[in-house]
């Protein structure tokens, strides 16, 4: 019932920047989480950064000082600034939801988006 689109994946050098967007569309009462996950070749998923809807963000340690999300909840759409890349940072990254669909439904689903892929090269 939510589909989440995200954008802005790409080969870059090390040290350059990148921004990811991701736009939810579908049934939608409230966001309660707006995040990204990445996940490279031979590893498991992890968590790049989140944010709740109170605001509290969350950050793998991998990337904290570089990257920075953000958020527009009256557009249902979140990004991802992606500064001082390192080779290790390549993977593919997903867009991460979590929502309500509807006020008198207390449930919270998740949802994925299809991935993007970032290369750094050094």
């Amino acid at each position: 019932q939510v589909q989440l689109v995200e954008s802005g994946g790409g080969l870059v050098q090390a040290g350059a920047s990148l921004r990811l967007s991701c736009a939810a569309s579908g049934t939608i009462f409230r966001i309660v989480e707006q995040g990204w996950y990445r996940q490279a070749p031979g590893k498991q998923r992890e968590l790049v950064a989140r944010v709740s809807s109170s605001g509290t963000t969350k950050y793998g340690d991998s990337v904290k000082g570089r990257f920075s999300i953000s958020g527009d909840n009256a557009k249902n759409t979140w990004s991802l600034q992606m500064n001082s890349l390192k080779s290790e940072d390549t993977a593919v990254y997903y867009c991460f939801g979590q929502f309500r669909h509807y006020r008198h439904d207390p449930y919270e689903y998740d949802y994925w988006g299809q991935g993007t892929q970032v290369t750094v090269s050094s």
